[in-house]
């Protein structure tokens, strides 16, 4: 059998004019858990609903496993779980037999008892649907892609809007699925919980992937594993020494770049991010630099470099930005 999943050059175009996705390619193993990763808007849920069998490319190829959806579409289904973005189920029916009707739709199901115990639901089992919490409502979701026995399971946005204990419940239920064999596909815009869940992942922008590897290579592809973040007085006497020395906002953003062991520099509404790979080599020299200016150093901090970086530096802006 082929891999779980393989796109190529997938498109789709609403309306003849509005292109979602332009030209992506994929190759997820068995196995991993790979995420699609990018703000609303991206494309990134037309791509999933394109290889979920949900929504048909305007042009290119998918294989499940080696398999079209044309070819196969009933034993595709066997094999692939699906939380939806957003799940309506139900409101009067009971937890146990919300799993138990979603489990009569497969040849080979779980036991529906199983996988109460599994999501944390036993407790719940009698209670209806309408009455769970956020959080429980989310891992019922989740019970419901999990109760047909899938070797995929596909999750989209799977904790939007959840508490954070109600997120780490949902991020080990992922990683049990993949002790057990299972590859996941998941589609977020919290680069931590990228961070922790993705073996290897995709950052799309626009329809298309930008950048795609596992998160420390794309971190390290960033040019620096630190981040040194500083604000500097805005006030008269910095101005004034700014243009006696000639040195306009380009300029001083060049001296950044040129510190020790800094790889790139960025301005993000007048907090200065130095992406370096020796902060104790950066920080002393950018010391000394703001002093030789006679400028005043408001605020600094170190952290480590995240994906969130990366994607800055890839498309110019935040993650969450609209």
């Amino acid at each position: 059998m082929g891999s779980p999943i393989e796109c190529a050059n997938l498109r789709k175009t609403y309306d003849g004019k509005v292109e979602a996705v332009r030209g992506l390619s994929l190759r997820i193993e068995a196995g991993e858990c790979f995420g699609l990763l990018g703000p609303n808007g991206a494309g990134k849920t037309t791509t999933i609903e394109i290889l979920e069998g949900l929504l048909a490319p305007t042009s290119g190829e998918v294989r499940i496993f080696g398999h079209t959806w044309a070819e196969h579409p009933r034993q595709l289904r066997e094999w692939i779980g699906i939380s939806l973005q957003e799940t309506r189920l139900s409101e009067k029916l009971s937890v146990r037999e919300t799993i138990e009707l979603f489990a009569s739709f497969y040849s080979e199901p779980r036991p529906s008892s199983a996988v109460l115990e599994e999501l944390e639901l036993t407790e719940k089992a009698d209670a209806w649907a309408g009455k769970l919490s956020g959080g429980q409502k989310q891992r019922l979701a989740v019970a419901t892609a999990l109760v047909g026995n899938p070797r995929i399971l596909f999750l989209d946005e799977p904790t939007t809007g959840l508490d954070p204990q109600s997120r780490r419940q949902l991020w080990e239920i992922v990683r049990a699925f993949q002790k057990k064999g299972g590859t996941v596909l998941l589609t977020t815009h919290y680069m931590d919980e990228a961070e922790r869940l993705c073996d290897r992942l995709a950052i799309v922008d626009h329809g298309q992937i930008i950048a795609e590897g596992t998160p420390s290579d794309l971190i390290d592809r960033l040019g620096g594993h630190h981040v040194v973040e500083f604000e500097v007085s805005n006030n008269v006497s910095n101005n004034a020494a700014g243009n006696s020395n000639g040195q306009g906002q380009g300029q001083r953003m060049d001296l950044w770049r040129a510190l020790p062991s800094v790889e790139s520099v960025r301005n993000e509404d007048g907090t200065i991010c130095l992406n370096v790979r020796e902060p104790h080599l950066a920080i002393p020299a950018l010391l000394e630099a703001l002093n030789r200016q006679g400028q005043q150093l408001e605020h600094l901090s170190t952290r480590q470099a995240s994906l969130e970086d990366v994607f800055v530096k890839l498309t110019g802006r935040h993650l969450r930005e609209n």
